[in-house]
C-alpha cells in the first residue's frame, strides 16, 4: 500500500532507487537506515502486478492510467496519502544522514536519491494535508533551513537562470522563506510569531517571503504577510521584480487584487527590462490580471520595455484578444505605438494571422490600416499577404483606405509576397479587388507572375496567365521571362501554363542570349525541352545549339529535336 501510495499521489513520477529510499525511511527516525531499502523485486512482487518499470525513463508506474483513476475513486484505500508522503519526505530531510551534508557541497545523486525530491515537494504534500506530526517535523526543518541542503536543492530547481546568484549556499533563504514559498498558512504563522523572525529579509535572489508567496499564487500567505505594518510589498527582487511584478507574470488574480489594496503598492514599477506588471499581464495573455491593472488610473498602458514593445503591441503579436480588448478600453491607450523597428500592433497582428485582434484593431478610427513601417516599408496587408493568412487579408483588403498595390522597401507588393511564398489563397483574394496590379514588378523588374513561375507555384500561375491584364513575357531578374524562369528550374507544369498563352514569345532570350530552351537543355531539363520543342514558333537553330548539345549530351536534344 505505501508503494501504490508513492506512485498514485507523487507529484512526478519516481525513479526506481527514488522509491525504494522513500519506502526504507521510518517516519519520525532521527536516522535513516540503508538496511531497509526493499529491492525492486519485492515491490513488484507485493503489488501483484499493478505496478510495472518503465524501462526506458527507469521509473515505477501503474500498469495503465485507468488503475490510478480506478483506486483513488476510493477515498478510504489511501488514508489521508499527501499527509503520510509529506512526514516520509520531512523525517528523510532531518535525518542524521541529510543534515550532515554540506549545503555548498552537494552530495552525488545516487548516493542519497531520495533527497531531491523530498527538497522540492515535502511542501507540495504538507500543503495538502498538514497533519500535527508533519506539521512539527516542517518546524524542524525550517527552524535550520538556512544551513540545510534542501534549501540549495530547493531553490536550484525553481530559480530562473537569469538569476545570478550563487546557490551553492542557500544564505539568507530563511524557513519564512520555504514556508512562504510552499503557501502553508499555519507554518508561516508559527514563524512570524517568533521574535527572532524578519518578515522582509531576502535570499540570495533578493526574493521576500511576500515574493514568493506572490509569484506561486499563495493567496492566504499573502494576506498573512500583508497584514503586517511592517511588511514592505515592493521590495524587489535581483531582476528588480517586485510581488505585484511577479504575481502578474504568472497570472495570480486573487494576490494582485489583495496587493492593490495596499495603498502603498507601486501598481507601475517596471523590472530590470522596464516590464511593469501591465507588461506582464499583457505580454501572458492574463485578462483579468490586465482588467485589475487597468482600472488603475496610476498605471500607463503605453509604458514600453527596454525593447520599446507596448503591453498592447506583446498582447496583439500573441494574439491575446481579450487583453487586446481590454487596453483599447482605455481612452489614453495608443494603438498606433511602434517598435523602434517602426512596427504596429496592427502590423505585428497582421503577420501573425490574428483575426481577433485584427478586428478590435480596426474598430479603432485612430488606427491607420495601411501605414508602413519604416524598416522594410511593408504594410499589414503586405505582412498578412505573406505569411499566408487568408482571413487577415480579407479583413484588411474590405477597407476601403487600404492600397493592395502599396509595394515595400523593395518595391514588393502584398501580391508579389504572396506569389512568391506560394499562398494561393491569398493571391485569389487580391486578384478580386478591382484596383489591383497584378503585373506590378518589384525593384529587380520581377512580376508576381515571374515570382510565381521561379518558385513553381502551378495553381499561382494559372490564376496569373488567366488574366489578359498580365503580360507573360515581362522580363525580371537578367532580362528572364516566366518561361525562362520555368524552363531553369524545369517546372514543367507552370512552363506548360505559360506555353498555352498564344502570346508568350517562347525564343526570347535573357541578357546572356539564352533562350527559355538553351536554358532547359543546359539544366538537363529533358522534359520541358521537349515541352518547348512542340510548339511550332521555337526555333531550335539557336546560335549557342552546337554548344548546348557537346556539352550537355545528357539532354540528347538530337533526339528530340525536329528534323
Amino acid at each position: 500500500m505505501a508503494t501504490l501510495t508513492w506512485v498514485c499521489y507523487s507529484e512526478r513520477p519516481l525513479q526506481v532507487n527514488e522509491l525504494c529510499h522513500a519506502l526504507a525511511v521510518e517516519t519520525g527516525a532521527t536516522d535513516f537506515d540503508p538496511e531497509n531499502i526493499p529491492s525492486i523485486d519485492t515491490l513488484l512482487y507485493c503489488c501483484q502486478g499493478l505496478i510495472m518499470i518503465d524501462k526506458e525513463a527507469w521509473t515505477v508506474r501503474l500498469i495503465h492510467h485507468t488503475v490510478q483513476e480506478y483506486l483513488c475513486s476510493y477515498p478510504g484505500l489511501f488514508r489521508k496519502p499527501h499527509s503520510m508522503l509529506a512526514e516520509t519526505c520531512l523525517s528523510y530531510l532531518n535525518s542524521q544522514q541529510v543534515r550532515s551534508l554540506q549545503p555548498h557541497s552537494l552530495p552525488d545523486h545516487q548516493s542519497v536519491p531520495f533527497l531531491k525530491y523530498s527538497s522540492r515537494h515535502w511542501g507540495t504534500h504538507a500543503g495538502r494535508e498538514l497533519s500535527d506530526h508533519a506539521r512539527t517535523l516542517a518546524l524542524e526543518l525550517l527552524g535550520q533551513y538556512e544551513d540545510h541542503v534542501a534549501a540549495v536543492l530547493l531553490l536550484k530547481q525553481v530559480v530562473r537562470p537569469i538569476y545570478a546568484g550563487d546557490l551553492s549556499t542557500c544564505s539568507l533563504f530563511s524557513g519564512l522563506h520555504g514556508a512562504s514559498f510552499f503557501g502553508i498558512v499555519e507554518l508561516v504563522t508559527a514563524i512570524i510569531n517568533s521574535e527572532c523572525c524578519e518578515i522582509n529579509q531576502r535570499d540570495c535572489t533578493d526574493s521576500t517571503p511576500l515574493s514568493w508567496a506572490a509569484v506561486n499564487g499563495h493567496e492566504g500567505v499573502v494576506n498573512l504577510l500583508l497584514g503586517r505594518e511592517d511588511v514592505d510589498p515592493n521590495r524587489a527582487d535581483k531582476c528588480d521584480l517586485t510581488p505585484l511584478g511577479g504575481a502578474a507574470r504568472k497570472g495570480h488574480e486573487g494576490v494582485i487584487k489583495l496587493l492593490l489594496k495596499r495603498k502603498d503598492v507601486d501598481p507601475d514599477h517596471p523590472d530590470a527590462n522596464d516590464r511593469t506588471p501591465l507588461w506582464w499581464a499583457a505580454a501572458h495573455g492574463h485578462e483579468g490580471v490586465a482588467r485589475l491593472l487597468l482600472g488603475r488610473e496610476d498605471v500607463d498602458p503605453n509604458r514600453p520595455d527596454k525593447y520599446d514593445q507596448t503591453p498592447l503591441w506583446c498582447a496583439a503579436v500573441h494574439g491575446y484578444e481579450g487583453v487586446v480588448k481590454q487596453l483599447l478600453g482605455r481612452e489614453d491607450a495608443d494603438p498606433n505605438r511602434a517598435k523602434k523597428c517602426d512596427q504596429t500592433p496592427l502590423e505585428c497582428a497582421a503577420a501573425e494571422g490574428h483575426e481577433g485582434v485584427i478586428k478590435l484593431l480596426l474598430e479603432r478610427k485612430d488606427v491607420d490600416p495601411d501605414r508602413p513601417n519604416m524598416d522594410d516599408h511593408r504594410t499589414p496587408l503586405g505582412c498578412a499577404a505573406g505569411g499566408g493568412h487568408e482571413g487577415a487579408v480579407r479583413l484588411l483588403l474590405e477597407r476601403r483606405d487600404v492600397d493592395p498595390n502599396r509595394g515595400d522597401k523593395y518595391s514588393r507588393t502584398p501580391l508579389g509576397w504572396a506569389a512568391i511564398q506560394g499562398h494561393e489563397g491569398v493571391v485569389k483574394l487580391l486578384l478580386g479587388r478591382e484596383n489591383i496590379n497584378p503585373d506590378h514588378p518589384d525593384e529587380n523588374d520581377q512580376t508576381p507572375l515571374g515570382s510565381a513561375a521561379v518558385e513553381g507555384h502551378e495553381g499561382i500561375v494559372k490564376l496569373l496567365v488567366n488574366r489578359e491584364d498580365v503580360d507573360p513575357n515581362c522580363p525580371g531578374v537578367d532580362d528572364q521571362t516566366p518561361l525562362g524562369w520555368a524552363a531553369i528550374n524545369g517546372h514543367e507544369g507552370v512552363a506548360r501554363l505559360l506555353l498555352g498563352r498564344e502570346d508568350v514569345d517562347p525564343n526570347r532570350p535573357d541578357k546572356y542570349d539564352q533562350t527559355p530552351l538553351v536554358c532547359a537543355a543546359i539544366k538537363g531539363h529533358e522534359r520541358v525541352v521537349k515541352l518547348l520543342l512542340e510548339r511550332k514558333d521555337v526555333d531550335p537553330n539557336h546560335p549557342d545549339k552546337l554548344r548546348v548539345i557537346e556539352h550537355h549530351s545528357g539532354v540528347l536534344l538530337s533526339t528530340v529535336m525536329r528534323e
